[in-house]
């Protein structure tokens, strides 16, 4: 069987009409961002802002025509919206109480009523959630390095050890790390309607850009392609009822952190950081930006805060101590936990069997899983559940 190449793809898009019915989306230049990995196909289609909704059809189009192509696994293709340089937005009228959206809107509002003569406010747009999910939350960090995948992973065994059903979505598209964090390989399956079923280990659910493509693959995409992926994996994915999904998301706060914060209703951002004063300033723009978009903060997490000399139990603090902590404090937000730097953690980590199922009864796993409460305290006012703790054998 012959390799997929772009041109093939190219070729084979230039079957599809454009919209309104004229030209093709290859020659009106719509298509962009084309990758192919292991037989699986992926682009974008740029539309006008305005008629995004109207032209899911052509999506859809695009990608029956290049599934039916000798060699493709699967084909990804996102509407990217676009409007002309200098053109202003749209704008709902004030009667109506629309939204425009772009690409990602799946849902309107209804006008909100008002007493005569009160001057009309303009309503804020709705987040449209994720059916069965009762709490998103996100795990981030103001730059890489810090351990925010693998304390999101052992996060969210940790609420499952406390008796909560959570599932976990691996946002970072450029570097996925969820796969090998939890032990998963394989190719998820898709169902009816073009969903998804997660992948699955310890019971936790999970979606990652790198069950889809292989470990070595470059994601070599523009914001827009990545904001589509990240939406498509959060809303196109059958969750199942789950008390709270863990999004573990990219580093930094670019194009992937605004789409989530913008567009998926948050219940809340657990920021983590290392307590050496280099991690704490990026730490602080991913605080500003959440708080910019208002999500709420749930706490900070000092990862790697001390180290235990496995063979003497000597305590070093390699990158300082009790700096998250302190800027928690100075800006009033709750401390979730101090995180060691210890040879158990990174081997587990490293080998697919994350502490909390490994090692449920250590001394890490305790640590993860009374973070993992005091996140819920503060999603929730309560205490989770205790439920027969996970071990891996």
């Amino acid at each position: 069987m012959a390799d997929v190449t772009k041109d093939m793809v190219i070729q084979a898009l230039r079957r599809v009409r454009g919209p309104d019915l004229e030209g093709d989306i290859v020659s009106l230049n719509m298509v962009s961002d084309v990758f192919i990995a292991d037989g699986k196909v992926y682009f974008s289609i740029t539309v006008p802002a305005e008629r995004a909704r109207e032209l899911e059809p052509l999506r859809i189009a695009a990608e029956k025509t290049v599934t039916s192509i000798e060699g493709v696994r699967s084909v990804l293709v996102t509407l990217t919206a676009d409007r002309k340089a200098g053109a202003a937005p749209a704008r709902p009228q004030p009667q109506a109480g629309a939204h425009d959206h772009g690409a990602h809107a799946g849902h309107s509002h209804a006008p909100q009523a008002r007493a005569p003569g009160q001057p009309s406010a303009p309503a804020r747009p709705q987040k449209a959630g994720v059916p069965g999910v009762g709490a998103i939350i996100a795990v981030a960090s103001g730059k890489g390095g810090v351990g925010k995948s693998t304390t999101a992973v052992n996060l969210a065994l940790a609420m499952m050890a406390n008796g909560l059903k959570v599932g976990l979505l691996d946002a970072d598209i450029y570097g996925p790390s969820v796969p090998r964090l939890l032990k998963i390989s394989g190719r998820p399956q898709q169902i009816e309607n073009r969903i998804i079923v997660p992948m699955e280990n310890y019971g936790l659910k999970a979606m990652s850009m790198g069950f889809l493509v292989e470990e070595e693959a470059a994601m070599i995409w523009r914001g827009p392609m990545v904001q589509s992926a990240i939406l498509q994996m959060l809303r196109e994915v059958a969750w199942g009822d789950l008390d709270v999904l863990v999004v573990d998301m990219p580093p930094g706060t670019g194009d992937a952190q605004l789409t989530m914060a913008q567009q998926v209703p948050l219940a809340g951002a657990v920021i983590v950081s290392t307590p050496q004063d280099l991690a704490l300033i990026d730490a602080r723009k991913g605080i500003a930006m959440f708080r910019k978009v208002e999500v709420p903060l749930l706490g900070i997490v000092e990862n790697m805060s001390y180290f235990l000399a496995p063979d003497t139990g000597k305590r070093y603090d390699i990158f300082g101590h009790g700096g998250a902590k302190a800027e928690a404090a100075r800006i009033d937000v709750p401390f979730l936990g101090e995180v060691p730097l210890t040879m158990d953690i990174r081997e587990r980590s490293d080998a697919g069997t994350p502490v909390v199922v490994s090692d449920p009864d250590g001394a890490s796993a305790a640590i993860y899983r009374d973070i993992a409460s005091r996140v819920w305290q503060q999603l929730t006012g309560r205490t989770p559940r205790t439920a027969p703790a996970i071990v891996f054998e």
